[in-house]
């Protein structure tokens, strides 16, 4: 229970400092230079997919490593670099990026945006998911089978083309 709590106490220390950067991102960065914001907000997105879909991907092969063997402290080593240095970097600019654009651009009205949202607060879900699995991974606690990892590796993909469908079609 304690974890639990200690968990839930660094997400809203999260979650209320990025609503703060988000602020000050709002107040300091003129709107004049949205077309930019836009292009950071494609390029953090096309880097947190990327992530994404190898992060499953070196699960499924770490599986097969024996426990402490020189293989698994590789993979471990793979996962947590690519978790620290690419996927957590890329969705906070995501996700400040995108906010931004939504404020700037006054979206907040449009139904899509909303349909939008609630899949890039699944994608953030199965990155939380993801990131307890490098923490498994790590202490060797790993107790899923590699077709388990084969198959949640579709679901940052199907939630990706559901929301390009949003963006570019707008369908409501």
């Amino acid at each position: 229970m304690q974890t639990f709590v200690r968990r839930w106490f660094r997400a809203e220390i999260a979650l209320a400092v990025s609503a703060a950067l988000l602020g000050l991102f709002l107040l300091i960065v003129p709107l004049e230079y949205y077309e930019w914001i836009k292009a950071l907000h494609v390029i953090a997105v096309i880097a947190w997919m990327a992530g994404m879909l190898y992060l499953p991907r070196l699960f499924v092969y770490h599986c097969d490593a024996e426990a402490g063997s020189k293989q698994s402290e590789t993979f471990k080593v793979m996962e947590r670099r690519l978790l620290k240095a690419i996927i957590n970097p890329a969705m906070v600019v995501t996700w400040l990026a995108g906010l931004y654009l939504a404020f700037a651009g006054n979206l907040f009205s449009a139904h899509w945006l909303h349909a939008k949202l609630l899949l890039v607060i699944a994608m953030s879900a199965m990155h939380g998911f993801l990131a307890r699995t490098v923490k498994d991974f790590a202490a060797d606690r790993n107790l899923r089978p590699p077709i388990f990892y084969r198959i949640i590796n579709e679901i940052p993909t199907v939630l990706m083309v559901g929301i390009v469908i949003l963006v570019v079609v707008k369908p409501f």
